[in-house]
């Protein structure tokens, strides 16, 4: 009886030791890495985010190999390549989306002005800046000014949790992104632009005119809105830094390289600059019209070039639009002097603190320029 005893309770002590070195071990396991946010300081934004909706899991995409038995595919450049595989792939589930933020489709014609804003995970300070200045949502001689940030996924493995987290706290403050599950690359902005017109066709296909531009420039929206009401959103705009006359580059050096598989023409049609674009709602129903027929192109801006010309419309040219900076009219003068930018539409290249210093330096009422400005050339689409 002793002895069963003795087997029972070093059985016990056994079983107890086991269990011990099982919750020590479970406890080590639980350290979070070094690139995870503590889920006790932040919640997953999602669980509650009233600006993200139930998502339907999209079937995954596979890539096209049979365009690798094609000769020249071997000599392409990895980005290439992956373009090539990946370009019938349109599909993609949103991780933040903002479906109320026209007020649904049937009152979206209320809003005048949608600034769509094309932006990397990454460029946190562009956008606050931006919603501080010329993004800010607001009414403009009686006209609804709406604003949007289009992005997707980091490509860099190592910050994307983070940065998905930063999106989300973003979109429960501001209301204001849209993303969707892909990389957020350069060969991407033309998916990027094809989901942004999905996305207008569903939530928001009333509004009346749309700017799509950078997070790096300078957007007088104050300007826009006093050139575009004078215009009709049911006929056709299309205006900015007109481009002609071009075709791709072929250097494989270079961030521009469209391969000939890619683009078999020596020719662009003609385009408008994506630093910054200005368009009527009847524009962006025939270019998403378009979209839905025509092969990608990685060149954002020219593909809306070709989604023009296959609608039949052309772009124009605005004098309002200065993708490569504004220049002093001699050398003794500073470029970044105000006077020269009250009466723009759009300027390329702004730093953030910039865009804060020269948004609140046009709208200072004690600004005194020496000649009087031309409004009347910015009339002139």
């Amino acid at each position: 009886m002793r002895k069963q005893f003795r087997v029972l309770e070093k059985a016990a002590l056994v079983t107890i030791g086991i269990l011990g070195l099982v919750f020590i071990f479970s406890r080590d396991s639980a350290v979070q890495q070094t690139d995870e946010l503590p889920m006790g300081i932040i919640q997953p934004i999602t669980a509650y985010n009233k600006t993200t909706q139930k998502r339907n899991i999209t079937p995954v995409c596979h890539p096209d190999n049979n365009i690798s038995q094609v000769p020249a595919f071997a000599e392409q450049p990895p980005h290439i390549k992956d373009f090539l595989k990946h370009k019938h792939c349109r599909d993609f589930d949103f991780i933040q989306n903002v479906p109320g933020k026209c007020g649904g489709p049937s009152k979206s014609g209320d809003v005048f002005l949608l600034l769509v804003i094309k932006s990397n995970p990454l460029n946190h300070d562009r956008r606050e800046m931006v919603r501080q200045t010329w993004g800010k949502e607001r009414q403009h001689l009686g006209a609804q000014i709406k604003r949007v940030f289009i992005t997707a996924v980091s490509p860099d493995l190592r910050s994307r949790t983070k940065l998905n987290r930063l999106l989300d706290m973003e979109n429960q403050q501001h209301q204001d992104i849209l993303q969707w599950d892909f990389s957020d690359t350069f060969f991407n902005l033309t998916l990027k632009q094809y989901k942004l017109m999905q996305w207008l066709d569903e939530y928001c296909p009333g509004a009346q005119f749309i700017f799509n531009g950078d997070d790096d420039v300078f957007a007088h929206t104050d300007n826009m809105v006093e050139y575009l009401q004078s215009l009709d959103a049911a006929k056709h705009l299309y205006v900015g830094y007109l481009i002609s006359g071009v075709g791709p580059i072929r250097e494989k050096w270079s961030k521009y390289y469209v391969s000939p598989l890619v683009f078999a023409s020596n020719s662009y049609p003609a385009y408008i600059a994506g630093g910054g674009i200005l368009m009527s709602r009847f524009t962006a129903i025939a270019i998403y019209r378009s979209a839905r027929e025509l092969e990608f192109l990685p060149i954002d801006d020219v593909y809306f070039g070709m989604c023009l010309q296959k609608a039949g419309l052309t772009p124009s040219f605005h004098i309002g639009f200065r993708v490569n900076g504004v220049s002093a009219p001699s050398s003794q003068e500073d470029s970044f002097n105000p006077c020269y930018y009250r009466e723009v539409l759009m300027v390329h290249r702004f730093l953030p603190y910039e865009l804060l210093l020269m948004w609140d330096a046009v709208h200072n009422s004690n600004l005194i320029c020496a000649r009087a400005p031309q409004r009347a050339s910015l009339q002139k689409a």
